[in-house]
């Protein structure tokens, strides 16, 4: 039994779980980029001699030694990890070369992992280069049954150059890719001076290269922003051109799209920008591709500039996106920690300083070891009879060797172990001639060893070699991603005007007393002739255009917004407006207009509260609506009149018959709020506000004609006065119109 709290018990299980999912699961290592599934998964293919120059293996006999000897996981997360090392337009220089259906830019799935095959590329084949000359530390796999690297040699600096992604507990990872040539490029400025500074950097590594190409357009001010903190975004476009057609029409084609984007999941969104006419200057999307991208899209006339056409594209689809950059990853392998460009750099340069010196020393002690036996060897070719006759004579013949000649024991050792084949090779001029080499080579290691310079001088070779193998003219080292230029606002400005213009159809919006809505086509509607369900009215009918965004006010003091082309067609009855917005049972639609953002409006509540709002304010961007009047239990909105130029008074009456007027400066406008107190209301509520200008005069509707208010400063007042009765022949409504 366990004496302990159980918040303690439950910080602790969940702290293991945290560090175990940071540092065995989610985070890369910033010397070799990799977390722990695939640095496993190379392990287990170059312990199956699955080698770039070798044939390939079943995926399934991979993905079974991985999770037999060293990955005690699902099948199918380790078969998943596999086959995005190996999707050449997921991974920039991808690890494995994959034989059969690895899924495609689509974004269908792999085939079966017992359908395909997989052998390492030469890009792993670097990764793994002299793991077996004790490069890196080795711990116990987790049944003990074997040893798994710690951490791959690397010889590749994969984690900016192929990227990373991965979400632990209270922190995530995403690094986008690279192009191995700008950061050999990076680095060797680097080895020139150690005072080079990130914005130094930037001159040789100019942003993401993503394996889909694309156009990066942000601005540079950001990037080097987010390589000098390790954390920002980067904004991609697709690449298209445009394609002339016979009789002067054109046609756009999409050749490249951003990093991460299903094709087929893009293609959809396209057509639905179509049927919904959200971007009503696109007629047609095809699909063309085949093994390269072939995006065919079709304007609705040939006087649209392409340019626009894909810029209104470009905000409402995934033909630009945006990839963050969160370089957090594990430093030695042990801390999690947010790294910049230098800082990531200089860590690959370091282990492999660490790798050189290890590979160096290891070779030193097998070069040692053989220039000792050479020494035997020389011994015993100058001593060949004696030797034989202690070895014949002697039950003991390692001791008498070493007392004879002496000599060490792994020299004993070694000439007692020759074959006689053997002693026909013990030529003095081949024994001196490999001496000298040896000798040669120990000097070189020793030197290379003791001196930090030359092991610097020797990571410079390994640097350059590697631009010359992914240099910008080989296909694989070709930069992708093209760095353009950040679009310029008038595009913008020229794309509303576009937009306005472009189907933009006169419509009547039509809300009946129920809340059923429709749009029908035209304006000078008879509203005699609308027709609705049994038991419901007309309500409000609002001229507009299919461009035009519509403002519901409501009883909650919301405001919501819809857009006059997405309300369904005046054939019918429509449909219920609850059904896109998101409007309370207990609510009720109070005012319907068009969204100006010019316009200003007076709302309040029937406890007499108010202010003056700008359209501006009011527009909402989700189905929620927004919140501008506050309103208190037991209370709702009940006022929602526009304010005109050349308006300076307010008339407002309550159901207690009780009239009030004063100025209208007196009433602030504030973007949402309560308000304030427009009139005292004793045993009753507000009923009406008019705005109005003094000097044209107060006017109300008297059953069918309009009568003006004669002595109007009677009523004239400050601001949440109780007011006086209305004079003769005002409504019992009591309303002003």
């Amino acid at each position: 039994m366990i004496d302990q709290s159980l918040g303690d018990i439950l910080s602790e299980r969940y702290l293991s779980y945290a560090l175990s999912t940071i540092m065995s699961r989610s985070l890369p290592d910033v010397r070799d980029g990799l977390k722990p599934v695939h640095r496993r998964l190379l392990f287990a293919m170059d312990q199956l001699k699955l080698t770039p120059d070798q044939g390939p293996k079943k995926s399934a006999r991979v993905v079974g030694d991985v999770i037999g000897k060293f990955h005690p996981h699902g099948d199918q997360s380790v078969y998943d990890a596999l086959v995005r090392l190996a999707q050449d337009f997921a991974v920039r220089y991808p690890l494995v070369n994959g034989q059969g259906n690895f899924g495609n830019i689509d974004g269908d799935n792999a085939a079966a992992m017992r359908y395909t095959e997989a052998k390492m590329t030469e890009v792993a084949r670097l990764m793994l280069e002299d793991i077996d000359q004790d490069a890196v530390d080795f711990r116990p796999t987790y049944d003990g049954s074997g040893e798994e690297p710690l951490v791959m040699p690397g010889a590749f600096p994969n984690l900016l150059a192929n990227g990373s992604s991965g979400i632990a507990v209270g922190m995530a990872t995403n690094i986008p890719p690279h192009n191995v040539a700008e950061l050999c490029d990076a680095m060797s400025m680097m080895l020139d001076d150690a005072n080079v500074t990130v914005k130094d950097l930037l001159k040789h590594v100019k942003g993401p290269d993503f394996p889909t190409g694309g156009i990066l357009v942000e601005p540079k001010e950001n990037i080097q922003t987010a390589y000098e903190t390790g954390r920002g975004s980067f904004r991609l476009r697709a690449r298209w051109e445009k394609e002339e057609l016979k009789g002067g029409g054109y046609q756009i084609v999409v050749t490249e799209i951003p990093y991460q984007v299903q094709k087929s999941k893009l293609v959809e969104r396209l057509a639905e920008l179509i049927v919904t006419k959200k971007v009503p200057m696109l007629d047609d999307v095809r699909d063309e591709s085949a093994e390269d991208i072939r995006l065919v899209l079709v304007p609705k006339t040939k006087l649209i500039e392409p340019e626009l056409l894909m810029e209104a594209l470009f905000r409402n689809s995934d033909l630009e996106t945006r990839f963050s950059l969160n370089m957090n990853v594990l430093d030695n392998g042990v801390t999690p920690r947010v790294m910049n460009l230098k800082e990531v750099l200089s860590a690959w340069l370091k282990h492999r300083q660490e790798v050189l010196v290890r590979v160096s020393a290891h070779r030193l002690e097998k070069v040692l070891h053989r220039i000792e036996v050479l020494d035997g060897y020389m011994i015993v070719y100058l001593n060949i009879d004696e030797v034989i006759k202690i070895i014949r004579e002697s039950d003991e013949p390692k001791p008498k060797l070493m007392k004879k000649f002496g000599l060490t024991e792994n020299q004993a050792e070694a000439i007692l172990n020759m074959r006689l084949r053997s002693l026909r090779k013990l030529e003095e001029i081949e024994i001196k001639k490999e001496h000298t080499s040896l000798s040669k080579e120990r000097d070189q290691l020793q030197a290379l060893i003791k001196s930090e310079a030359k092991q610097w001088a020797a990571i410079r070779k390994q640097v350059e070699g590697l631009k010359e193998v992914f240099g910008p003219k080989t296909a694989l080292g070709k930069r992708r991603s093209v760095i353009g230029k950040t679009p310029a606002p008038a595009a913008v400005e020229n794309l509303e005007e576009a937009l306005a213009a472009i189907d933009k159809e006169p419509v009547t919006v039509i809300l009946s007393a129920k809340g059923w809505i429709r749009a029908m086509k035209g304006h000078g509607h008879d509203p005699k002739e609308f027709k609705f369900k049994d038991g419901d009215k007309g309500r409000f009918e609002v001229e507009c255009q299919t461009t035009d965004k519509i403002s519901l006010f409501a009883t909650n003091g919301r405001f919501y917004t819809i857009g006059a082309d997405k309300l369904p067609s005046g054939r019918g009855f429509g449909e219920p407006v609850r059904l896109m917005i998101d409007l309370p049972n207990d609510a009720d639609i109070l005012a319907a207009m068009i969204y100006n953002p010019d316009q200003k409006f007076l709302i309040a509540s029937d406890d007499g509260r108010g202010f003056i709002v700008a359209t501006k304010d009011v527009l909402a961007q989700t189905k929620n609506g927004k919140q501008i009047l506050n309103v208190d239990t037991g209370s709702e909105a009940k006022i929602c009149v526009e304010i005109l130029p050349g308006h300076d008074h307010l008339a407002v009456i309550g159901t207690n018959r009780k009239m009030l007027v004063f100025p209208l400066d007196q009433i602030p406008e504030m973007s949402k709020g309560k308000g304030v107190a427009l009139q005292k209301i004793k045993d009753g509520t507000l009923a009406d506000a008019k705005p109005f200008n003094m000097k044209q005069g107060l006017t109300f509707r008297s059953g069918s004609s309009e009568k003006k208010v004669d002595g109007i400063k009677g009523w004239l007042g400050e601001r949440a006065q109780v007011g006086k009765l209305p004079p003769n022949g005002f409504p019992r409504t009591p309303k002003f119109d």
